[in-house]
């Protein structure tokens, strides 16, 4: 059966990562070695130097912007004859103008993606089919990336991006600011639901006076992720994730996600969520509590640092679950228009594969913002790097902060070993008969999510408008095609 063969793959893989990714780190700390046996991964004398232009989502562009590429564009150039040329759009920006940038044309090389729009940009032809140059021209970072995940973002049975080999598992934490915690003696660790949340929330919410819940107009839509989506981009179409009867419903519309809605609406109207919830599009960096994906030890080495607090700690919210939709967090598609397309895997490969590049990406510039000590480890100079390190590649070949007791890439490679394999793993919807249908329920979903998620709107009401309008669009006839196609993966 499909399935069993697909969940054994995911072990065996879930198993050798630790192996795979001890022997492919291949940079060193003093200059490094591009892995690879493949053509294009050594630069001759006389070939040319292109400059590629990657757009991905971030906090900024750095202020040491040019000082950092004058840094690591010699280094890539001497390695696979590349420049590079990054674009970071800020995190509020983002919906807009990738839109732009996807429906007017405009020129990139590489552009990171991940599942709310992939999908529809495949449809859209803004990515090249990779499937088979991958594998020709960056062998190492398809054999290093493990073959599930290839699976995960396959559309209709081609490979249009390059998947980011990370916490590619999901796992959902509630972050606290530990000041906060111990202000008013929170049982933090024994906290894993929204329901268990009201009354802490609330008695924050009195005694700080402003809003402890503050997010931006994604609101929680964290909650649906416990149903596997399929990396449609359409968050109420899908699967719980252990329902082995596999049937597709409106997500919407089941009591485990209403009621969790009605919550948040709750707190809306307590004024634990910001009543311009809908309306924002970027979260500020310190909120008292809020919800990530993570792993715990990103409490010490991101979380905390990023709220700007000296502590921060964390209560796991949703287990942890691996799907297609999981692995499609975060990716990076090729342009079809790309001058380049060869070049474009060839630096994705010294990316992921090359410490020094990864580390170039993931901490900033040298001397600025990071040093090495003597055996290879990370120091930071400050926090001010605004490049988003799960937008570019592997986590694994990310060095170590010397400041850490533990090696937190231990623990997310835990984490995806332990990983909860969803019912659907491996499966790959086929869209190719339900497009137009999936755009106009895209539209009507969007229309109504901020509202929804934020809970600043009665929750069951609107979800029955929502369904309303989704059926007119054509959602039965997605819901048939999905369960027929499920039902044949499964025989």
């Amino acid at each position: 059966m499909k399935l069993r063969k697909t969940l054994a793959l995911f072990m065996a893989f879930a198993m050798l990562s630790a192996a795979i990714v001890g022997c492919s780190k291949t940079g060193d700390k003093a200059g490094g070695n591009s892995s690879g046996n493949n053509k294009g991964t050594e630069t001759t004398s006389d070939e040319e130097v292109v400059t590629l232009k990657w757009i991905m989502v971030g906090n900024n562009m750095p202020s040491n912007y040019d000082a950092w590429l004058a840094n690591i564009n010699p280094y890539l150039a001497e390695k696979i004859s590349v420049n590079i040329e990054v674009e970071i759009v800020p995190w509020g920006d983002w919906d807009t103008r990738r839109s732009v940038i996807v429906n007017s044309g405009e020129y990139f090389d590489i552009l990171f993606t991940d599942g709310n729009k992939y999908a529809s940009e495949v449809g859209l032809g803004t990515f090249l089919d990779i499937t088979d140059l991958v594998k020709n021209v960056a062998l190492d970072l398809y054999s290093y990336i493990p073959a599930d995940y290839w699976d995960a973002v396959s559309v209709n049975g081609k490979v249009y991006s390059v998947p980011t080999y990370k916490d590619s598992s999901s796992t959902q934490y509630f972050v606290w600011d530990k000041a906060i915690v111990d202000k008013y003696s929170i049982d933090y660790e024994n906290v894993n639901s929204l329901a268990g949340l009201s009354d802490i929330l609330k008695t924050i919410k009195d005694g700080e006076g402003s809003a402890p819940a503050v997010v931006d107009k994604n609101g929680f839509e964290v909650i649906t992720s416990v149903y596997d989506q399929m990396g449609v981009g359409l968050p109420a179409l899908g699967v719980r994730y252990d329902d082995q009867s596999r049937k597709v419903v409106n997500v919407l519309e089941q009591e485990d996600i209403l009621s969790q809605l009605d919550i948040l609406h709750g707190w809306y109207n307590d004024g634990i969520i910001n009543a311009d919830a809908p309306a924002v599009g970027e979260a500020p960096s310190y909120r008292m509590f809020y919800v990530a994906q993570g792993w715990s030890g990103a409490a010490k080495t991101t979380w905390g640092p990023n709220m700007g607090v000296e502590e921060a700690v964390t209560s796991k919210f949703i287990d942890t679950i691996v799907s297609n939709s999981t692995v499609r967090g975060s990716l990076n598609g090729i342009s079809s228009s790309s001058k380049y397309p060869e070049k474009c895997l060839e630096f994705l490969q010294l990316l992921n594969l090359d410490s020094k590049v990864r580390d170039a990406f993931y901490y900033g510039l040298e001397g600025e913002n990071f040093n090495y000590t003597d055996n290879g480890e990370i120091e930071r100079i400050n926090n001010e790097w605004p490049m988003a390190g799960y937008t570019q590649g592997t986590f694994f070949t990310v060095s170590k902060l010397a400041e850490d007791e533990f090696n937190q890439w231990d623990e997310v490679k835990e984490l995806n070993a332990n990983a909860s394999p969803s019912v659907l793993l491996g499966f790959n919807l086929d869209t190719t008969n339900i497009e137009t249908e999936l755009a106009n329920c895209r539209s009507v979903y969007e229309k109504y999510r901020s509202e929804l998620m934020t809970g600043a709107r009665e929750p069951r009401e609107m979800v029955k408008k929502i369904s309303t309008e989704l059926d007119a669009a054509g959602f039965q006839t997605i819901i048939q095609e999905t369960q027929k196609q499920i039902d044949a993966f499964v025989q």
